[in-house]
């Protein structure tokens, strides 16, 4: 199957992937790695999609780990390797959804991105494939892995990159027939991509398009570029701008000039650009409304960031324009609640901004129907535990706590701040005793977290001094 591009799939995966976007942003990886992994179910080529995946799973890991993580990970994960490759010859996605899973806990596993990498070459998803491969060359450079990658890179049409790895392999292994012929096969590519005689050879192309401006193909590449430099941008614009005098109806340069406009911090003409293209589109776009609603917090946010703290109506700006933003924020996403009821992620957020402004009946409606959100669940009984526990219905709190503690297998930070919450719940109760072994389960574990350590240790302290 050829590999897909963002305009390729279907627009509510386009949502999603808007979605998980943010959540990365966000820093929310476990959120993006999740739905970016149900995106990818439906559309295993899309290569965004996995790109925007790999890079919240190596986030989420950080630079945790070393050489006894590294072996015990792949002694634990070598079913699931072997499963993979079972199923590689006969189904390649399901191999590459097997290995997705060992990477979402272990993002640097070199049996996991070979696995992966094989499978997706065998699926005809080269691109996918020479991503895997860059992380196991990293990880283990070695002469079957950078031969693949090499031939990967050809595949995906980018041979000049391909050609690189194999000159450095041929370097390596200046004897060796295999590699020098794969070289030879790879630079002959190159030479025909770079001429465009590959489109002439398949019938897709004329001599017209080996002519055509090479001005536009420096201009196309800066495009691509995620952060450009101001002269860069200006001219960006400049072009965009005439572009767009001569095809006002062309969306995609309506949202390239917003884009750039953005960068500069020219929000307001951000914001034209963007209600220009739902005026053409005449129909609402989640995934556009959320650009303009994250457009105008970055407006707000940049104009509190310009103001001069040693002013003396400081204070009263700040106050302000923080409310203004809190305002805004809230009111959209009521909006886009009102018009996708049945998202549940919109729902979520809605009752964090509702929680964050103390309306707290509001947020338990919203915070309820969230947890049909699996996703979301735990957080959600998580808010809802919290805020009863506001209302002093602290019994509900503990009841509530109790049963997402129950849900949640493993024991990360997520779980250690639900048993937190609930032994904070039991202090408020009375039952110290209670309350003292939710804080000793997580002081077994991780004596650094919160002031754990300060209440286990004031509860042992307390009995010695009962015991004197």
């Amino acid at each position: 199957m050829p590999e897909k591009s963002l305009t390729a799939i279907a627009r509510p995966l386009r949502e999603q992937y808007d979605k998980a976007l943010a959540a990365l942003q966000r820093q929310n990886f476990d959120y993006a790695i999740a739905i970016l992994g149900q995106v990818l179910q439906t559309e295993p080529a899309f290569y965004a999609g996995r790109e925007a995946l790999r890079a919240a799973q190596v986030k989420r890991v950080g630079n945790k780990g070393g050489f006894f993580k590294k072996m015990f990970g792949t002694a634990s994960h070598s079913p699931l390797i072997a499963k993979g490759q079972l199923a590689s010859r006969s189904n390649p996605i399901e191999a590459i959804n097997i290995a997705e899973q060992i990477l979402n806990s272990d993002p640097h596993n070199t049996a996991a991105h070979k696995l992966l990498a094989d499978a997706a070459l065998a699926a005809d998803l080269p691109r996918t494939a020479a991503l895997s491969l860059e992380f196991a060359f990293r990880n283990s450079p070695d002469r079957e892995v950078a031969l693949k990658l090499g031939q990967a890179l050809a595949r995906a049409g980018l041979p000049e990159r391909g050609e690189k790895v194999l000159s450095e392999l041929a370097q390596m292994f200046p004897n060796d027939p295999e590699i020098a012929k794969v070289l030879k096969n790879v630079s002959a590519k190159r030479t025909m991509s770079e001429g465009g005689y590959d489109a002439l050879e398949d019938g897709t192309g004329s001599y017209r398009d080996i002519l055509k401006d090479k001005q536009e193909a420096v201009t196309l590449e800066q495009e691509k570029r995620a952060i450009k430099s101001d002269d860069v941008a200006d001219r960006l614009l400049a072009e965009t701008e005439a572009r767009i005098a001569r095809e006002p109806g062309n969306l995609r340069l309506l949202r390239s000039a917003a884009e750039l406009y953005t960068q500069k911090k020219q929000f307001d003409k951000a914001l034209e650009y963007y209600n220009r293209i739902v005026g053409s589109e005449g129909a609402s776009d989640p995934s556009l409304e959320r650009i303009i609603a994250e457009t105008t917090l970055r407006k707000l946010d940049h104009a509190l960031a310009q103001l001069d703290p040693g002013a003396p109506d400081y204070a009263e700006q700040f106050a302000r324009l923080e409310g203004e933003r809190r305002d805004y924020e809230l009111e959209q996403c009521r909006k886009r609640t009102e018009r996708y009821p049945n998202d549940l992620q919109v729902r979520f957020e809605l009752g964090e901004l509702y929680f964050k402004s103390g309306k707290i009946a509001e947020a338990i409606s919203e915070f309820q129907k969230a947890q049909n959100n699996p996703h979301k669940r735990i957080q959600a009984m998580s808010y809802v535990g919290q805020c009863v526990g506001r209302r002093g219905m602290n019994d509900l709190a503990a009841r509530t706590l109790q049963n997402a503690i129950k849900e949640k297998p493993g024991f990360d930070d997520e779980k250690k701040e639900l048993i937190y919450l609930l032994g904070c719940v039991l202090e408020k109760m009375g039952k110290k005793a209670e309350a003292i072994e939710q804080f000793k389960l997580i002081y077994e574990t991780d004596i650094g977290y919160k002031d754990v350590a300060a209440k286990v240790d004031a509860y042992y302290s307390g009995q010695q001094d009962n015991a004197k």
